[in-house]
């Protein structure tokens, strides 16, 4: 009995060591993505996406969900894939991201949902509002991507990646907005 209780002692330090060990793994979320599923939405998308970068693992859900809209035609009120404005898209995709219910048009998701951002301080998942009219109204809204890269839909070309360096979003640029 006393060779029992020895070896209970003896054990209990590397016993503990590997219970935390356990418990510390369980605890991490980290979600591994396939190599070629993430060199296929890098290239769709017209972005470098890293396997071994953390923000870029972080963001993978966001970057899924929107290489599955690209090419979906444009209808204004439109929220699905059969057809979507450029609300309905982010309204949509931070539905299913992120679980966040922004408002359907622009200009309410640009006074209601998001604290207002600079362009240099743009993160991925963000919000990018211009005015395209003549009123200078916030009146489009896509999403950052990561190097300059949205995705929005176009009313001409349907939902597509653009680039905020792009003469036609530097002049009608409005701010970026960080949803609360």
């Amino acid at each position: 009995m006393r060779l029992y209780i020895s070896k209970v002692k003896i054990n209990l330090p590397v016993s503990l060591f590997l219970f935390c060990l356990l418990l510390s793994s369980c605890g991490s979320n980290k979600l591994l993505y396939n190599p070629s599923e993430v060199a296929h939405l890098s290239q769709r998308l017209g972005i470098e996406i890293r396997n071994d970068n953390k923000e870029d693992d972080e963001n993978m859900p966001l970057y899924a969900e929107a290489a599955s809209w690209l090419g979906v035609p444009y209808r204004a009120g439109g929220m699905d894939k059969k057809g979507t404005d450029c609300s309905g898209l982010t309204h949509t995709v931070f539905r299913k991201v992120y679980r966040k219910k922004l408002s359907r048009s622009s200009g309410d998701q640009a006074k209601n949902d998001v604290h207002k951002v600079s362009k240099k301080n743009l993160k991925t998942g963000d919000l990018v509002f211009f005015s395209t009219g003549k009123k200078n109204k916030i009146n489009h809204v896509g999403i950052y991507l990561k190097n300059n890269k949205f995705i929005h839909a176009s009313s001409s070309r349907g939902v597509i990646i653009s680039g905020l360096d792009e003469n036609y979003y530097l002049k009608t640029w409005k701010n970026g907005g960080r949803v609360k």
